[in-house]
């Protein structure tokens, strides 16, 4: 069985924490093997800091952490031992943590690893390291170019049972967004999550709300010209195709039960307005991926949380959502792979 990789993330948040504590939680979830990558040490002092009984195994390659999954975590050991204290990040963890994501990329391309599931990282401490991206979403992106030579247009998309959102411009000032959309963008983000809908969770007729930028989807042009403009000249060309798809909407009337049961997801224009609506639903449950990728990438939908890092508080049910979906679509790629060959 291919295992999942893990990357530790930023050692002084909760990204341990969870990942610790998903392993102990593995029977009763059915979760499949995962490893990580990261520092055995830290990992050890961790679970040890936490009063969590997780045994550690360090492996060198993937195909090791199977046959111990049951009994250890797996772990492939780059033999940091930087001190660090909970949430307080240091840059001194940085190549750490940047190389975890790179190595786990690398195993997700060559077969070695089914898919990737990235912890938490705190980007402030990565500069001093090379990181140059707006967020982990992009840097995956350049990664896979690396291993590929293709260029790709990554999507993040937000899960959960209640909700499934995607922001169309993604780590940018919310000054800058009406600057970067347009129509090409927009038409391939709605092209990447239709395909994705369709292939990877199997709804054969996606039906997708897409969220205006202005309020009141601009009511009329008296707020704004972008959704008369950008937004609905793209939904027409998308409803000449036979795609159930409607809006722009007014992105205050969109994320109300009733209106949540009439789509399967809703396209929204800035960060802000796709992360609230899930967060404030399912917070704790909801995974973070990226689509548009040749790898399958999943994250818990929360950050660092250096307030409580260190206190045992974090709950671990976004990781483990994380590992479990990463597994399903790890499966649904290899099953569209085989009806190919």
């Amino acid at each position: 069985m291919t295992p999942i990789a893990v990357t530790m993330g930023e050692p002084s948040g909760i990204g341990p924490e969870v990942t610790l504590k998903a392993w102990i939680k593995r029977s009763e979830n059915n979760l499949n093997p995962f490893f990580v990558i990261g520092s055995a040490t830290i990992l050890q002092k961790q679970a040890e800091d936490l009063g969590l009984n997780v045994p550690i195994s360090v492996i060198t390659s993937p195909h090791q952490a199977a046959p111990l999954f049951e009994k250890s975590l797996p772990v492939i050991d780059f033999a940091y031992e930087v001190d660090f204290k909970f949430g307080l990040p240091k840059t001194e963890t940085a190549p750490m943590v940047l190389d975890a994501i790179d190595k786990a990329v690398e195993f997700v391309i060559n077969g070695r690893a089914s898919a990737m599931v990235t912890s938490p990282i705190h980007k402030s401490s990565l500069y001093s390291a090379g990181f140059n991206s707006p967020g982990h979403t992009e840097y995956l992106a350049s990664l896979s170019k690396k291993y590929t030579g293709k260029d790709y247009h990554p999507v993040m998309m937000l899960a959960s049972d209640e909700l499934c959102v995607v922001p169309v411009t993604i780590h940018v000032a919310l000054s800058k967004v009406p600057e970067i959309l347009n129509q090409k963008l927009l038409i391939r983000s709605i092209e990447t999550v239709y395909d994705a809908l369709k292939e990877k969770f199997d709804i054969p007729f996606p039906r997708i709300a897409v969220a205006g930028l202005n309020p009141h989807a601009g009511e009329d042009n008296s707020m704004g010209t972008e959704d008369s403009d950008i937004i609905a000249p793209v939904i027409e060309i998308f409803k000449k195709k036979n795609i159930h798809i409607f809006g722009p909407m007014s992105a205050d009337t969109m994320f109300h039960k009733s209106a949540r049961a009439k789509y399967d997801v809703a396209i929204c224009m800035y960060h802000d307005q796709a992360l609230i609506p899930i967060k404030t639903i399912d917070f704790d449950a909801g995974v973070n991926l990226t689509l548009g990728l040749p790898i399958v990438r999943t994250s818990p939908d929360h950050g660092t949380a250096f307030d409580i890092a260190g206190q045992g508080l974090a709950n671990p049910t976004s990781m483990i959502n994380s590992l479990q979906l990463a597994d399903k679509l790890s499966r649904t790629n290899s099953a569209a792979e085989k009806k190919l060959i």
